[in-house]
This record gives structure tokens, C-alpha cells and sequence, in this order.
């Protein structure tokens, strides 16, 4: 199996990917070495001669000079890309890899709408999940315990979200499999605590589907969604055998 010493270029790129992410940087936020010249368009003279060195003439204006003008394709502050195909890929997944994990998926959808050769993409692809730089297991679980705890999603709109940034079933049962039931329902209880103050002074049919419906549009099954609306109105004092009528056998 191919180790990543074997790919130099690429632990540069992992350390450099990993080092912005966690904000060890030196203060700019800008990649250097070998990765920032990819990003910049892989030709590090060419970024050179737009630094404006002490030497460099000056306009009458007090502006850069002929020299220190950037190119015509580096207006706008966008460098210019590799012309080869796999350094043209490369350069893309590492700028979008910075500071942001993505799926495989999400990056081969990148480098499609770029028209990066399959065949170059998939090779940079490959090469990347060999250093680490891509891995779609850890993705979902850090998306599942960062969506469930931020936003209270149950396991079914997690495993939906994860489909649509093209995370395999297998790894999506995974990650799912990290909520069991206990803890489900543990948030589902507080999701509806936080929304009860609300809806105090609705009819009780109204209230009961708002409640519900905030939890149905969370992901939360309906059995288990009304049976924790349920026991939340019954500690705070509505009677049983009225909400018995409504929610029969829940």
C-alpha cells in the first residue's frame, strides 16, 4: 500500500491543510511553500514579480510600475491555474480543502463544473484520500455530533443531509449509529421544552401539531415525536384523558 512519505508534495499539503483548519498559521491565513504556489497558479517567479520589490520603478502616480502590474489573467486578485490537468485538479481540492472539510463527492462535483478531466481528477482524488486530506467516515460523524448538538437533527434528517454531500449508505449507517435512542429522545425532549413558553394560549389541536410538526421537521419519527409532546403538556398540568382524545394510545 502506498504510504504518504511516498507522496511528498501531498504531506506538504496535508500539514499546510491541517495548520489552516486549526488556525496554527502565521498570522496571514495564506498557505506558503509548495501548496501556495499550486494555489497561485503553481509558477512561484510569477508571484514574485508582483511583490514589488524596493528596486521596482514607480509610476508618476505613486502607483506600481510596468513591471509590478499583475498580469492581465491576476486581475481581480485571482491567480492564474496549472494548464496540467492533475496540477490544475490538485490546486482546486486544496484550496477548497482549507479550512473547510468536504466529502469526496463534493470534490469531484467541483472539479466536474471546472471541466478537470476525469481521469486527472480521479487520480488527485485517489491520491488525496491516501494522505488523509480526504476521509468521508470522519466527515459524517463530526457532521452528525455537530448538527445533532447544534441544531437538535434527529438521525433521519442527519442520514438525508449526508446523501445529498454524496457520503456513501454504509458510511452514513455508521455515523448515524452514533445516536441511540436514549439520546434521541433526550433532545427531542428539549426541543420541545424551549418551544412550549410559544404556544401557550393556542388551542390545544393547534398547539399539539405545531409541536409535532417542529419535531417531524427534524427528523424525529411521529410515534416518538407525539409521545414526547404529550408527556411535556402533562407536566405542565393538561389533563390526561383530554389529551387522550387526541393522541389515542401514544
Amino acid at each position: 500500500m502506498t504510504r504518504r512519505s511516498d507522496w511528498p508534495e501531498y504531506e506538504y499539503a496535508y500539514e499546510q491543510v491541517h495548520a489552516e483548519r486549526h488556525g496554527s498559521s502565521a498570522g496571514s491565513g495564506r498557505t506558503e511553500g509548495p501548496a501556495a504556489d499550486h494555489q497561485d497558479g503553481g509558477d512561484p517567479a510569477s508571484s514574485r514579480a508582483g511583490a514589488g520589490s524596493p528596486h521596482a520603478p514607480r509610476s508618476s502616480r505613486g502607483g506600481r510600475g510596468r513591471q509590478g502590474r499583475p498580469e492581465k489573467g491576476e486581475r481581480g486578485g485571482r491567480a492564474q491555474e496549472p494548464q496540467d490537468p492533475v496540477e490544475r485538479a490538485r490546486a482546486i481540492c486544496l484550496r477548497l480543502l482549507t479550512g473547510t472539510p468536504r466529502t469526496r463527492q463534493q470534490l469531484a462535483d467541483a472539479l466536474r463544473k471546472r471541466e478537470v478531466p476525469e481521469e486527472a481528477a480521479e487520480q488527485v482524488l485517489a491520491r488525496l484520500e491516501e494522505v488523509g486530506l480526504i476521509d468521508d467516515g470522519a466527515f459524517a460523524a463530526a457532521w452528525v455530533e455537530s448538527r445533532h448538538h447544534s441544531r437538535g437533527l434527529a438521525r433521519g434528517a442527519l442520514a438525508r443531509e449526508l446523501r445529498t454531500k454524496g457520503v456513501e449508505s454504509t458510511v452514513i449507517d455508521e455515523a448515524v449509529g452514533q445516536l441511540d435512542s436514549e439520546r434521541e429522545q433526550e433532545t427531542a425532549r428539549a426541543l420541545v421544552e424551549r418551544k412550549l413558553r410559544s404556544t401557550r394560549g393556542l388551542e390545544r389541536d393547534k398547539r399539539l401539531r405545531r409541536l409535532a410538526g417542529m419535531l417531524a421537521r427534524k427528523g424525529y419519527s411521529e410515534g416518538l415525536a407525539l409521545s414526547v409532546v404529550r408527556q411535556a403538556l402533562e407536566e405542565e398540568g393538561e389533563d390526561p384523558e383530554s389529551l387522550e382524545e387526541h393522541l389515542p394510545g401514544i
